[in-house]
């Protein structure tokens, strides 16, 4: 018989039972016609660092109702997913550029800039989702989505256009969400 240590050890234990969670597709949800669907879609962290107290209580209460569903019979997906944060991602780029190398955004030119920053989500994409998976946010990542993915993108230009269309928006001179420090 195995004797149990006197104190608690999460990384002993955590990382090793979400994994045998995720290899075994405990987090993926099919369509079932025999039981309610139950969907939850993250609200994505944005990808200028990592995650907070905040994003760590959000993770918990939708991890929460999810799990919940899942007990219930429910085919519950929870869809996990980032967000480009554009001016608020060009700002850490720019600011790191400074601080680092002493560089702007135009002494680099707009091809090599924009490569840095896609650099930056890449990293702080796989951070987040790190940070999430550690949580044991049982998310379906096989459907994980970044906001500037072609599917997303599409989707976001089609709603404004029907907007557009119904009259429900329209088109103006005017300036909205115009950062005059970073003219963006």
């Amino acid at each position: 018989m195995k004797e149990l240590p006197k104190t608690y050890e999460p990384k002993d234990v955590e990382t090793r039972l979400y994994q045998f969670w995720s290899d075994n597709g405990y987090f993926h949800t099919k369509r079932d016609p025999d039981k309610k669907p139950f969907t939850i879609v993250m609200p994505p962290p944005n990808v200028t660092g990592q995650l907070h107290m905040g994003h760590a209580m959000d993770a918990a209460m939708q991890d929460v109702l999810t799990r919940y569903k899942r007990m219930q019979g429910y085919a519950a997906l929870w869809v996990p997913g980032v967000d480009h944060a554009g001016i608020a991602t060009q700002i850490k780029v720019e600011e790191r550029l400074r601080v680092e190398e002493g560089l702007t955004r135009y002494d680099l030119g707009r091809e090599k800039f924009l490569e840095r920053v896609w650099q930056w989500k890449d990293k702080y994409e796989a951070r987040i989702t790190g940070q999430l998976k550690k949580l044991g946010a049982s998310c379906d990542w096989s459907r994980q989505r970044f906001t500037f993915d072609e599917g997303c993108s599409k989707a976001v230009r089609e709603v404004f256009v029907r907007l557009y269309e119904k009259g429900l928006i329209y088109r103006g001179n005017r300036i909205i969400n115009w950062c005059p420090k970073c003219r963006t």
